[in-house]
């Protein structure tokens, strides 16, 4: 089984690193991909820490923004290679992707900006035209993508027609959102808005038509905290996401 974490850890992490660095080891994963990675010192802590843990192999976009900007962390148990797309986004620190070399599969980290800024609507053509052209064999595309389909992805109305018909294009693509895979039209959250306790599942984990019948399993998974044990967000204000792959046979 291979286990891929996708997990936004909330402003570089500060001082909950520890506690981040403990779930992820206690989750045990192939590969984690976490956003809102930063090159500040608890963030460059996390990743020296995880690389003793066994995650050794990392990429991350620290550098291709400001210091206490939000980049990518992706960090891998087997040795990794740069991964070039084609028409990826140009938004800088939040889309990296790598190559696994054993097994083979791609793996991409994608932080999309919110509504407010203007760049969404960009980011999600991107991902549309390089999911329709996509020649590189198993991959997953995932991470805070701030968007959901209308209805079932949230508790309050904040997505829209566009958002919804983003992810219906992700599917005519071939691809596939495996919370949505396995558990169908199940309401479960990734976020809540401070302060108003409104649910949204803000968080995906995509599959390339090669790995669709390949899921086996896939969790939204709240860390807490034993001090703070009434605080969902303790930890991080995002679920951690878990998806195990069944990838025998897979070159």
């Amino acid at each position: 089984m291979f286990r891929v974490l996708a997990w936004n850890i909330r402003a570089g992490g500060g001082v909950r690193i520890d506690k981040i660095r403990q779930a992820i080891v206690e989750l045990a994963p192939d590969v984690a991909l976490l956003s809102e990675f930063r090159a500040t010192p608890p963030s460059v802590t996390l990743a020296a820490e995880l690389a003793r843990d066994g995650l050794c192999h990392q990429v991350s976009t620290s550098r291709e923004v400001t210091k206490v900007a939000n980049g990518l962390l992706i960090a891998s148990r087997t040795p990794v290679l740069p991964r070039n797309v084609r028409h990826r986004p140009i938004e800088p620190g939040r889309f990296k992707a790598i190559k696994i070399q054993a097994p083979a599969i791609t793996i991409a980290g994608m932080h999309i900006p919110n509504q407010h800024t203007g760049r969404k609507p960009q980011y999600h053509d991107a991902i549309i035209k390089v999911m329709r052209g996509w020649r590189g064999g198993p991959a997953v595309f995932a991470g805070d993508t701030n968007s959901g389909r209308i209805g079932i992805d949230e508790q309050t109305r904040v997505f829209n027609k566009k958002t919804t018909q983003w992810f219906d294009q992700i599917e005519q693509a071939g691809w596939r959102d495996a919370f949505r895979l396995l558990h169908g039209n199940k309401r479960e959250y990734t976020w809540y808005s401070p302060g108003h306790d409104n649910g949204f599942r803000l968080d995906q984990l995509f599959v390339s038509p090669q790995l669709v019948d390949r899921v086996v399993s896939t969790q939204h998974i709240w860390v807490s905290d034993e001090r703070q044990a009434h605080r969902r967000e303790a930890v991080s204000d995002h679920a951690a996401l878990v998806m195990d792959l069944d990838l025998s046979g897979l070159d």
